[in-house]
């Protein structure tokens, strides 16, 4: 009885696909093309400052951006929420969700420890702190002094490992969600499902059944405002390449040269030996198959506003069994960001190399366990990386102001680093799914035989 939702929402959602003409990923990437184009010719040929660019930025771009990502956020906490509860509920056993858990648990300290030590050794390699021109860092400081203020301020003072644990018990999990506390309302909400596991009950049944229709709700209502992300996309890489151009990348080369080769590494190596050797998938397969919330978490730079159509992925084109896709990719969607934790190991030591800080092993193998830390505890949101940056900063001795000087390129590379969270949520969902007895056979039977040959 309670399964028969779950086949007519997939049912929708593929009936939804078939009366789609063209891909929805090939219009987001068309939307992201026509509006890094249209913002880079009136940058290089108008100016961002012109006063119709402006106007047509503040006034029509700007605002439909804005209101596309305000739709997601609106809608992904009761998401969140739902899916995570409906997930634990559904694993049917105490036995179950330890099983999955403690998988799930170790996969992401593996990967993270794996992807921090990638960007830790490419720093140490190619050294691109080394040799800047220091009239050009201190205008970059000057421009991102505002910015690196705030964000100086946000940043916590230590790690305290004690009072992490604490803080993730919600004294109250309405607040918490009030203030977009998602660790501590992930942990309400892991709670709730295993309470729902151990009351064998009529009413606690039914209750299970009116989270299970929140979800599909929200994910209805999810599913409308994804059709929108072509436009969306196509107005926020306009805002973003006309205000900052080429020097986007210009200003910071090695820099980003170094991060978004260490992240192609993790993606392009570590992802695809890890689906074939514990998944049994074939990579080429798998990536083809997640291209649809790559190209969101790319544009939107948010794990979180990126969760539904990774569960429709997982679900429709990966056939994982949605008691293991809703519990790992609602809890990755926090919890496991290898992007985000490499990411915080390569600016450290490159700002290190800048201020001329030369960091010991221990002082590295202290930033490593900070960022997976920091991976973990970080808000799935554009830019929720950079307090935690400059904690490590002011932890190892490295002026915290310091990360005025990547603000200008830290969109492009938060756009990177969330599109390898968002993968490896679902390698990690991939993984965690083989063996499971109610997995869709049809699809991951296929891709093992595929392998095999």
């Amino acid at each position: 009885m309670r399964r028969a939702p779950a086949k007519t929402y997939r049912g929708e959602i593929m009936e939804t696909s078939k009366r789609r003409g063209a891909p929805l990923h090939w219009l987001m990437l068309l939307g992201f093309a026509v509006g890094l184009a249209a913002g880079l010719w009136v940058n290089l040929q108008i100016g961002a400052d012109a006063p119709w660019a402006a106007w047509l930025m503040t006034n029509v771009t700007g605002p439909l951006g804005q209101i596309f990502l305000r739709l997601l956020f609106m809608l992904v906490l009761p998401l969140l929420f739902s899916a995570l509860v409906v997930g634990v509920a559904e694993m049917g056993d105490l036995a179950a969700l330890g099983r999955v858990g403690v998988k799930t648990l170790l996969l992401t300290i593996v990967l993270s420890a794996i992807a921090v030590a990638i960007g830790l050794g490419a720093v140490n390699w190619f050294r691109p702190g080394d040799g800047v021109d220091q009239a050009i860092a201190q205008q970059m400081l000057a421009d991102g002094a505002g910015g690196a203020r705030d964000i100086v301020a946000s940043a916590p003072a230590s790690v305290q490992l004690g009072q992490f644990f604490v803080d993730l018990i919600p004294r109250n999990p309405i607040a918490a969600a009030a203030e977009n506390q998602i660790l501590p309302v992930m942990i309400f909400a892991l709670l709730f499902g295993i309470g729902l596991v151990m009351v064998k009950s009529p009413a606690a049944a039914h209750l299970q059944i009116t989270i299970a229709g929140l979800f599909e709700v929200m994910m209805k209502l999810i599913n409308l405002v994804i059709q929108l992300a072509p436009i969306a996309i196509a107005c926020l890489m306009f805002n973003l390449s006309a205000q900052f151009g080429l020097d986007l990348l210009e200003r910071l080369a090695a820099f980003v040269a170094v991060a978004v080769g260490a992240m192609a590494v993790h993606m392009f190596i570590v992802y695809p030996l890890a689906v074939w050797a514990l998944g049994g998938l074939s990579p080429f397969r798998f990536f083809a198959r997640i291209r649809e919330p790559m190209v969101v978490a790319f544009s939107t730079a948010s794990s979180n506003a990126t969760l539904p159509v990774s569960l429709r992925a997982a679900e429709t084109r990966l056939g994982l069994p949605r008691r293991i896709a809703r519990f790992v990719l609602t809890v990755g969607a926090t919890a496991n960001q290898n992007g985000t934790a490499l990411f915080e190991g390569v600016t450290v030591l490159f700002l290190a190399q800048f201020f001329g800080v030369e960091l010991t092993i221990a002082q590295q193998v202290l930033v490593m366990a900070v960022c997976i830390l920091g991976g973990i505890g970080t808000a799935g949101v554009p830019a929720g990386s950079l307090p935690v940056i400059a904690m490590i900063l002011g932890m190892v001795g490295v002026p915290a102001e310091g990360i005025g000087l990547i603000l200008g390129v830290d969109r492009f590379l938060d756009m990177c680093r969330t599109t390898l969270n968002v993968a490896g949520d679902l390698v990690i969902a991939t993984v965690v799914s083989r063996g499971e007895k109610d997995i869709d056979s049809s699809v991951l039977d296929a891709e093992a035989r595929a392998v095999a040959s």
